[in-house]
């Protein structure tokens, strides 16, 4: 009985610094921050709470007292301005990770590996994230206009409120094609499913999405643990497996 009561004191002193974590993630990076979110709760017993959408939205919830303690950006001058700002942890932000951008189809076979199918009036839509709220969307138009092509697309173009919005309206069907972040189609370095084209690096500016602990999480331990475990060997091999760079 003895043994059995210490054990339950041991686990009651392990558990009772466990906190929550409230995190506001970038569309593109919502499967690995479920994989990362599950390997961080089991391995420090503190539990996240993710809510995913578009960067450019998250900075005005952000600045309207939103609940928020971290932000993973899907840029770095949201960030930034945050801390300037006042609303982010000076000295918190760094490049958690750089994203890809790909031009991807649902249908095998109808995105080719040059992108060429950009150039040819083939389809009737193509979805992008809205360049004014999301990083990806603002790439993906910075894509089409170095491939001298932005003019005759620009009337077929789908805009998503993020990311994940304009990669559903691929996979539903409502459009042949549009660009997504790597991370939504690519596991492994492998095409889950369609056709696709990574995009060159040379055709936008870089991605480099950055972490923030924001106002609401200062001095909490949690939060200061979730940001050091994101910069994990373990966090990073995570990372790399949905196609992106550090």
């Amino acid at each position: 009985m003895k043994k059995i009561a210490l054990l339950c004191c041991l686990i009651a002193a392990g558990t009772a610094h466990a906190d929550e974590v409230q995190v506001a993630v970038a569309a593109n990076f919502a499967a690995p921050m479920k994989a990362i979110a599950a390997r961080f709760e089991q391995e420090t017993g503190h539990k996240v709470l993710s809510t995913v959408g578009a960067t450019g939205k998250f900075y005005a919830q952000i600045k309207n007292g939103a609940p928020f303690e971290i932000l993973l950006a899907a840029d770095d001058d949201t960030p930034a301005r945050l801390e300037k700002e006042g609303a982010g942890v000076a000295g918190s932000r760094f490049t958690y990770a750089i994203g890809k951008l790909v031009l991807w189809s649902a249908q095998p076979g109808l995105v080719d590996d040059k992108g060429d199918i950009l150039k040819k009036p083939s389809y009737d839509h193509l979805a992008i994230a809205n360049p004014k709220l999301a990083p990806y969307g603002a790439a993906a138009v910075e894509a089409m206009k170095k491939l001298n092509v932005y003019g005759a697309i620009e009337p077929k173009l789908v805009v998503g409120e993020s990311i994940a919005q304009a990669q559903q309206f691929v996979a539903s069907g409502a459009a042949p094609l549009g660009f997504v972040a790597m991370s939504q189609v690519f596991e492994g370095g492998t095409l889950k499913s369609g056709s696709a084209w990574v995009v060159p690096a040379g055709l936008y500016s870089p991605i480099r999405q950055d972490a923030i602990a924001l106002d609401k999480g200062r001095n909490k331990p949690a939060v200061a643990a979730f940001l050091a475990w994101l910069k994990s060997d373990a966090a990073k091999v995570i990372i790399r497996s949905y196609g992106y760079a550090l």
